[in-house]
């Protein structure tokens, strides 16, 4: 069911119509979820804690590696993770006031795992002295304008090449010498 929604957004699905694609009854697909409303929430849930999950993976196994990589191992397993997001999904994650909350909290999961990041990579020494918590929230704002749609209108980046860019743009700022300004 995720790779459908992935690819081609759930908004016009009736439970009906999921029941046929997926080759089920639509008493199984009830079982998971009371509405195709409830049902389109779990299935974004179960996309951003299996995305979280593999997320977490590639930051342990940065920080084992360089320590110093990562802020770009998060931000960029969080592209690899939204790819598949078609822009059907994107449109409909969007437009449903349910699926945009669980969108919302999992991009503020996301910005206060950036801040804790970067401060940990500036205590560390790792980063050049930035003030951390400007930094986070400065990504915080970023993230946030990606999740509204405000940073694709501008820019016609995908929301997975908006965090790519992201991701390149931390691990450029943090890295080097301090400037003094």
């Amino acid at each position: 069911m995720l790779q459908i929604f992935l690819a081609e957004g759930f908004a016009h699905f009736t439970l009906a119509d999921l029941a046929a694609r997926l080759r089920c009854s639509k008493s199984t697909l009830y079982a998971l979820a009371h509405s195709k409303e409830q049902l389109a929430v779990a299935v974004v849930g179960h996309f951003f804690r299996a995305a979280a999950a593999r997320i977490e993976r590639d930051v342990a196994e940065a920080a084992t590696a360089s320590p110093a990589n990562t802020v770009g191992a998060y931000l960029r397993g969080v592209a690899r993770e939204l790819r598949p997001a078609s822009p059907a999904f994107r449109r409909d994650l969007a437009a449903a006031p349910a699926t945009r909350a669980e969108y919302e909290r999992n991009t503020r999961i996301a910005a206060r795992r950036i801040r804790e990041l970067v401060a940990a990579g500036v205590d560390a020494g790792l980063f050049r002295g930035v003030d951390a918590a400007f930094v986070g929230q400065a990504a915080t704002a970023v993230m946030t304008a990606i999740q509204r749609g405000d940073i694709g209108a501008a820019t016609g980046l995908s929301d997975a090449d908006a965090y790519a860019e992201l991701a390149r743009l931390l691990r450029h700022g943090l890295a080097g010498e301090s400037t003094g300004s």
